[in-house]
């Protein structure tokens, strides 16, 4: 697996970031998973409430102090996915589903190990957080999803019904 760099999102970082996004679009995703609404948000207010929500005096009331990171291919500095890391599960959406990781890899390169990896980097910077266990979750067909997070010890608790008929898994990984 090529070495992989976890980096906060800067204004500079646009253009990648937009690219990114778009691929998702282009194929029909408008949920960007591990984005922390980057696909709701103009990307300069994106990275400024990123920003905010790293730090329990900024974080904004409706969410919990959480790092949020592009995932950039160290060879070529492209975007090949995002996490969201959450320090607590403060909020009910958390709680019930959201959990403490929620990750995604652009379409163009899913089933190359990359998912695997941006967890496996998300599980050691919640581990230095001091969380002892984290919450993920998947939906229940995704299946590239389930065997990444079962990869690294994932223990599934329950099914939940989630908006759209869909169902979410919730899986706890001990670290």
């Amino acid at each position: 697996m090529e070495d992989l760099l976890l980096i906060r999102p800067t204004p500079d970082m646009e253009k990648a970031a937009l690219d990114y996004r778009a691929e998702h679009l282009a194929c029909g995703e408008t949920v960007l998973h591990g984005s922390a609404l980057m696909d709701t948000l103009p990307y300069g207010e994106w990275v400024q409430r990123t920003l905010e929500n790293a730090h329990p005096d900024t974080v904004h009331g409706d969410w919990v102090v959480a790092d949020t990171f592009f995932t950039v291919r160290q060879k070529d500095g492209r975007i090949v996915g995002m996490v969201d890391i959450r320090h607590s599960l403060d909020t009910p959406f958390l709680a019930a589903i959201g959990g403490h990781i929620g990750y995604g890899v652009r379409p163009s390169e899913r089933r190359k190990g990359y998912a695997t990896a941006i967890l496996g980097q998300a599980l050691e910077h919640a581990r230095g957080l001091g969380l002892s266990r984290v919450m993920l979750s998947c939906y229940r067909d995704n299946e590239g999803s389930r065997r990444t997070i079962l990869k690294w010890g994932g223990v599934k608790e329950r099914e939940v019904a989630y908006t759209g008929g869909e169902t979410v898994e919730v899986y706890w990984i001990v670290l």
